[in-house]
């Protein structure tokens, strides 16, 4: 880890009509199944923008499939509405579908342990921010994803920190990811890895001209003893800011 963090120009926190890539999770499937977690909790579109701190009008495109959510405000609104990534990952609906004779036996047959790389699902986020489930089959006890931030993404703008329940733990394949938790900030290279409280404001983006590529592991997601009704983790930043 270095001690300075580079940070890249900020990129739109929401990006609106966007055009899904091969492989990636429907858009309208997304939207849809954060709008009926919102109605089986029988919460308003309104109420739920207050809890989350957004407006009433990005609710409704992301649900109605015409912008997609950002990092943080993805990881709000599946806390706020007890919803895990994987549910958001399922979706009977895939822009390319791989035969199965390509998988490979174990990877087509249903319960196997092994996924394919052909056959992750992938869910791309606002600003060029992009996860694929490492899981081959659903798991509610961790979310185990392969992350990509293309050069200018980050999860939140650098005034809006997020938090939410669990520990994460990260490992970067290529390029440079900044870390911000609390007011310390790092630069993370290829091999480097980090642990740290989900409930602790944090901050990622990809620092210089190439895409950062990490391996990241949410455990106790939904463990959250520091959330309580309206707040849903949004965390404001202080300065000044130290730097690790």
């Amino acid at each position: 880890m270095k001690n300075q963090a580079e940070q890249n120009p900020i990129a739109p926190p929401e990006a609106a009509h966007a055009t899904p890539e091969a492989g990636a999770v429907n858009f309208e499937s997304l939207g849809s199944r954060l709008r009926a977690g919102r109605e089986r909790l029988e919460i308003s579109l309104r109420e739920l923008a207050r809890r989350i701190n957004v407006s009433p009008s990005l609710i409704s495109q992301i649900e109605r499939g015409l912008a997609m959510p950002s990092v943080s405000t993805l990881w709000l609104l599946s806390t706020e509405l007890g919803l895990t990534i994987d549910e958001l990952f399922s979706t009977s609906e895939r822009a390319s579908p791989t035969p199965s004779a390509a998988l490979g036996p174990e990877t087509a047959a249903s319960g196997s342990p092994v996924l394919r790389r052909q056959a992750r699902k992938r869910i791309g986020l606002a600003g060029g921010v992009a996860w694929e489930r490492l899981t081959a089959q659903p798991d509610d006890e961790v979310e185990f994803l392969h992350v990509v931030y293309q050069p200018g993404a980050q999860s939140c703008p650098p005034d809006q920190l997020f938090r939410h329940g669990g520990k994460e733990y990260a490992y970067v394949l290529s390029g440079r990811l900044g870390l911000q938790i609390g007011f310390e900030s790092y630069e993370l290279e290829a091999g480097d890895s980090a642990s740290f409280s989900a409930q602790m404001p944090h901050r990622l983006w990809a620092v210089g001209a190439e895409p950062a590529v990490a391996i990241w592991v949410v455990i106790n997601r939904t463990g959250d003893t520091r959330r309580t009704g309206g707040d849903a983790g949004r965390a404001g930043t202080a300065s000044p800011r130290k730097r690790g």
